[in-house]
C-alpha cells in the first residue's frame, strides 16, 4: 500500500496547509493588485482568469465542498447534488454560484461578472478560512472524514500556481519567493562516458502499475487497475535543456515540416512560431522573458513553456520520442531521476484507468478525458502538498503558458 506525507496529512498539518495555502493565495493577488492597479484588467484569454474572479472562487470552492456540504464527513461516499446551505453572499443578496461555480459560469463570461469588491472577497475568504478549520477541528481523522479538506487545500494549490502563469503571461512578478528560487536551476547531471549527450537511465522492464493504492488522498483519475508492460529502454536522467534544444531552432527545426506533426504543423503555421515562447536570439545571445523582463538565458537550464507540438518535433529532429507516463513511472523512484522543475509532457493520453469512478467534484477529470496527453511531475510554481509522482497532470497540446517541458527517451 502506497502512502505519502503529503496525501496522508491528519488534521493538524492540513491546518497548518490550508493557512499557509491562504496566505499564499492572498499573496500573489496583492501582487497582481501591485502590478495592475485596482482594477486588475488582464486580457480576455484562454489562459487566463480575472484575478479577482479566481479568488473569490476559491473561497467559493471550499465553502461548497466544506461549510455548506451536509455530506462533507462521508467523503468519496458523499453526494455531490445534496442540497447545501445558502452561501454566505446570499445573506447580502448575491447569488454564489451564478459567480463562482466554474462548472455553470462559462470562462469568456467571467470578466463581465458583477463581482463583490476585493475588500468584500477577501472578508469571505477570512471568514470561509475560519469556518473551514472549525469544521476542520471536529471532522474525524479518517480518509473519508478529511477527504473534502484535502480536496480543498490541492484546489488552492492549483490556483496558485494558475496565478504564477497568469503573472508570466501578462508581464509582472508574482513575487512568489517558492517560484523564483526554483526556476533556472541549472542540470548538473553529468553526460554519458561517451560525451554524446545528457545522461540517462534505464528503464526497467517488467510491469507498471500506474494506479494509486491508498491510504490518503488520490484525484480520481488516479484511481482503479493500469498495469502496462515497459519495454526496456534508456530515458534522459533530467529534462531536455536549453542546450539541447536550441540547436532545432537554430538549425530552421520550425521552418521544416518533416519534423512536426500534422497537428503540430497546423499549430506552428497558424502561430507563425520560430521558437518556444518568451524566448529570443539577438546580438548578445539567447534570451528568456520572465516576469516581462528580458534575461540571459541559462543554457543548463530545463526548456520551459514549450507545447506538446513542440516537444514532439524536439524528439523527431534528434530521433528520440517522448517516454509514456508508464515508463516515467517506472523510474520515477531511481536515484538520478531529476524532476520537479517543469511539468513533463508525454506520449501517454489522458484517459481513464480501467475501473474508473469519479469523485464527488465530476467535473475534475471527466470532462477532460481524451484529446490532451498527460503531463507528469511538477514545476517551480507548484505547491510542496502536490508534489508526487503518480499526479496525472493534464493540459492541451497546444497550451505554452505552463512551466512545462520535456523529456526524451531513446529510439
Amino acid at each position: 500500500m502506497e502512502q505519502d506525507a503529503s496525501r496522508c496529512l491528519g488534521r493538524r498539518a492540513l491546518a497548518e496547509a490550508l493557512v499557509a495555502s491562504r496566505a499564499r493565495t492572498l499573496a500573489l493577488f496583492d501582487a497582481a493588485v501591485r502590478a495592475l492597479g485596482p482594477a486588475l484588467v488582464v486580457p480576455v484569454r484562454a489562459e487566463l482568469n480575472p484575478p479577482l474572479w479566481e479568488l473569490g472562487h476559491v473561497g467559493w470552492f471550499a465553502d461548497w465542498w466544506i461549510a455548506r456540504n451536509p455530506h462533507r464527513a462521508l467523503g468519496l461516499a458523499a453526494d455531490p447534488d445534496v442540497s447545501r446551505r445558502p452561501a454566505r453572499q446570499a445573506a447580502r443578496g448575491v447569488d454564489a454560484e451564478a459567480l463562482y461555480h466554474s462548472s455553470r459560469v462559462a470562462h469568456n463570461v467571467r470578466w463581465q461578472l458583477p463581482l463583490p469588491d476585493a475588500a468584500q472577497t477577501r472578508a469571505d475568504l477570512e471568514r470561509s478560512l475560519t469556518d473551514t478549520l472549525a469544521w476542520l477541528e471536529a471532522a474525524d481523522e479518517t480518509d473519508a472524514g478529511l477527504y473534502f479538506f484535502r480536496l480543498a487545500l490541492y484546489h488552492e494549490d492549483m490556483h496558485a500556481e494558475a496565478a504564477v502563469y497568469m503573472a508570466q503571461a501578462v508581464g509582472y512578478d508574482p513575487a512568489d519567493a517558492q517560484t523564483s528560487a526554483a526556476l533556472d536551476r541549472p542540470v548538473s547531471l553529468p553526460r554519458r562516458v561517451d560525451g554524446s549527450g545528457a545522461a540517462e537511465l534505464a528503464v526497467p522492464p517488467g510491469t507498471c502499475d500506474l494506479a494509486w493504492h491508498g491510504p490518503g488522498f488520490a484525484f480520481d483519475n488516479e484511481c482503479g487497475t493500469q498495469r502496462v508492460l515497459v519495454a526496456p529502454g534508456r530515458i534522459d536522467a533530467a529534462p531536455v535543456t536549453w542546450a539541447r534544444y536550441l540547436p532545432f531552432v537554430e538549425a530552421g527545426g520550425y521552418d521544416d515540416a518533416r519534423w512536426w506533426t500534422a497537428e503540430g504543423w497546423r499549430w506552428r503555421c497558424a502561430t507563425s512560431a520560430r521558437a518556444p515562447r518568451y524566448v529570443r536570439v539577438d546580438t548578445a545571445g539567447w534570451q528568456q522573458q520572465r516576469w516581462g523582463r528580458w534575461t540571459p538565458l541559462e543554457p543548463q537550464a530545463p526548456v520551459c513553456h514549450v507545447t506538446f507540438h513542440e516537444a514532439r518535433a524536439w524528439c523527431a529532429w534528434a530521433g528520440r520520442r517522448l517516454p509514456t507516463e508508464a515508463e516515467w513511472l517506472a523510474v520515477s523512484g531511481q536515484p538520478g531521476f531529476d524532476w520537479g522543475q517543469v511539468w513533463e509532457w508525454t506520449a501517454s493520453p489522458f484517459a481513464p484507468f480501467d475501473g474508473f469512478q469519479p469523485h464527488p467534484y465530476r467535473d475534475y477529470s471527466a470532462p477532460w478525458f481524451y484529446g490532451r496527453p498527460v503531463l507528469k511531475g511538477a514545476c517551480a510554481a507548484t505547491a510542496a502538498s502536490m508534489v508526487h509522482p503518480r499526479y496525472r497532470n493534464f493540459f492541451t497540446a497546444e497550451r505554452n503558458d505552463i512551466f512545462a517541458g520535456f523529456r526524451s527517451v531513446a529510439v
